[in-house]
Parts: structure tokens; sequence; C-alpha cells
């Protein structure tokens, strides 16, 4: 029997260019290599499982794609291409590569080296470890900043969709098929909107780039994020809730964007799925309950790492999709991808009917 990560068919992922990592805020270098130790391993299947999963998912990937498109009508022309089908710790390489790309950018205050050292060092840690926690749950990625050229890439995680699959007791054709629509359709808003790249790495630039994110500042309203947190009804991370006035209204624009990106993908898939899903219904159904359960301690986790909150911009961005392709069909809809002034506002994501007087 052979691990599905260790199946040679599998693309490993170039490691982090070193010299990206000079002056970065975090280590992404070193946070692959922790996030590599502290993953647990992929379910064992067979070598002939692993080669038709990896085989599966890249074609599907294509296919997705292809559908995607006919249902919105963007992105005609552009190529149909493949997915790179990956382990975990490749995953993890691939993900802190793009990260330290999109981070690249950041204005920070000048420190000493010694000092940003030991900082980078230490939040490399960090970052590792939640790499790790996710690492045995992403179930694919379109990163627009991977892939050797930097224009991005799209990843499947085999042995998380194996996992996943067999936890949901359905069939693995229609299980690939499924992930593959909703990841293809997030790298068709990219490289179908040509400004949105862009976009999305000047706002977290911007994001990170703001000084009055001090450790003194964050000291000061962890008691409050704590109790907001134990309070909240909203599913907010305890990262979101220690920003400051400045960050927050940043931390909007991107949750904004975010919440879009997710819920029309969730919208892309559960509209295509029946006619090439046919256990789409099944499927659905079980996905969302796992997207709720896990125990106490992975409960918290995620709570810690906003991954609940991430799990509420599913049905937030999905339900705003849903009502304003209703109301006005999907060719007005896509006026959302004009420009950054048609993107909906974080206000305006549960309030589809203000968004389509402003801007249809």
């Amino acid at each position: 029997m052979a691990k599905v990560s260790s199946e040679p068919l599998i693309v490993p992922s170039e490691p982090a260019d070193q010299d990206i990592q000079r002056g970065l805020p975090v280590d992404w270098a070193l946070a692959a290599r922790t996030a590599s130790k502290l993953m647990a391993p992929g379910p064992t299947v067979s070598r002939a499982e692993a080669q038709r999963t990896v085989e599966l998912l890249r074609n599907d990937a294509a296919t997705a794609e292809g559908h995607v498109r006919d249902l919105t009508g963007l992105g005609a022309g552009l190529p149909l291409l493949p997915a790179d089908v990956v382990d975990r710790p490749s995953w993890a390489v691939a993900a802190t590569s793009g990260m330290a790309v999109l981070t690249s950018g950041a204005r920070l205050p000048a420190v000493p080296n010694l000092a940003r050292r030991f900082t980078s060092g230490t939040a490399g840690l960090q970052a590792g470890a939640v790499l790790a926690y996710l690492g045995s749950r992403v179930l694919g990625q379109y990163d627009p900043f991977g892939g050797a050229d930097g224009q991005g890439k799209l990843l499947l995680v085999a042995p998380n969709v194996v996992a996943a699959q067999q936890v949901l007791d359905v069939s693995l054709d229609d299980f690939a098929m499924w992930v593959c629509l909703h990841e293809a359709t997030h790298r068709l808003q990219f490289t179908a909107v040509p400004w949105l790249r862009d976009y999305f790495a000047e706002q977290v630039t911007d994001f990170l780039s703001v000084n009055e994110q001090t450790a003194a500042g964050i000291l000061e309203r962890l008691p409050d994020a704590i109790s907001s947190m134990r309070g909240s009804k909203d599913g907010l991370g305890l990262i979101e809730l220690l920003q400051g006035p400045e960050q927050r209204l940043m931390l909007d624009r991107l949750l904004a964007l975010t919440t879009l990106l997710e819920g029309h993908a969730d919208h892309v898939m559960d509209a295509v799925g029946p006619t090439v899903v046919p256990s789409v219904s099944t499927i659905r159904a079980r996905f969302s309950a796992r997207r709720r359960g896990g125990g106490l301690l992975d409960r918290i986790l995620r709570a810690v790492l906003g991954v609940e909150a991430k799990v509420r911009q599913y049905a937030v961005g999905s339900a705003f999709t849903n009502a304003v392709v209703s109301e006005v069909g999907m060719e007005r809809f896509n006026q959302v991808w004009t420009s950054p002034e048609t993107l909906p506002t974080r206000a305006e994501l549960p309030d589809a009917p203000a968004w389509i007087r402003r801007v249809t």
C-alpha cells in the first residue's frame, strides 16, 4: 500500500525563494518546513488508486472550468488548463511561496536586523503551525501569485480530497468534479478579471503596512477581543477582532472581496453541479454538515484562526450571488467584475438590493 501523499505523480511545488524572505514580516521558508514536520500523513490507498486520483483531479480541473465558463460567460478564449495535484507538504510550500510574493510589498517600520530575524522567525513558526492544521483540510486552492512565473497556479490536494471523500462516503468521481468546480471558478475569477489580482495584492499590502498594529495595541485590545469572541454570533476570528480602527476598514474591504469570491464559487458549484455531478445534493448536504462539525478542540482552533468566519463567508457570499442572479440575471451580475468600485461593500453583501440599486 502507498500513501497518496508519496505518490510520484503528485507534482512537488518549488521551494520558497530565499531571496524573497529578506525583510519580510514572516520567515515563510521556516513556516513551510514547520508545517511539513507537523502535518499528519494522508490516507493510505493503493498505488493504482493514487494514480487514478491524481489523473482524475488533474483532468477534471480543465473540464470543470469549461462548465463554469458556460454558466458565467467569463473567460471566453482563455486556455483550459489542468491543475497541479500536490500532497500536503507540497501544498504548504506552494502556499508559503505565494504568501511571500503577496507580502513582499508591505511597508514595515524600520527595526534592527537582529530583531527582524527574531520576529520573522517567531512568526514563521506560528504560521507553520497554522498551515499544518489547515494542510489536512484544504481540498484545493487557486494561488494568484503562485507558479514559476508568479502568474497563478491551481492546486488540488489529493490526500485531502481522498480523505474527505472517504469520510463523506460519496463517489470519488462525483466529489472530484464537485471540488474542481469550486476551485476552477476561483481560477477563472482571477484570469478573466484583469484588475483583480493587482487589486487584491494592493489591499493586502496596505493592510500589512499600517503601523498602528503594534504589540502594545494588540495587548490593549486583547481582553475586549476575547470577550467579543465569546458573545459573537458572526463567527469573527480573534485575528479580526484584534485590529485597530484603520486596519478594520482595510480588513472590511478584504473580507468583502473574499466573501464575494467564495460565495460566487459556491453559487457556481451548486448551479453547475446537477448537470455534471449526479450525487451533488448528497455531497452538498454531507459536506455542509462536515463544515459545521468537529470536536471541541477543532472548533476552538477554527474560531481562533478565523475559519468559522470563512465558513460564514460561503453562506453570505452565496446568498448575495443567488439573490442578484435571481433578480437581474448572470450577465448583469457580472457587472460586479467591472472595477473595484462595483464590488459589493461588506454592508451590501447581506443586502443585495442595495448593491443592485447602486451598480446595475
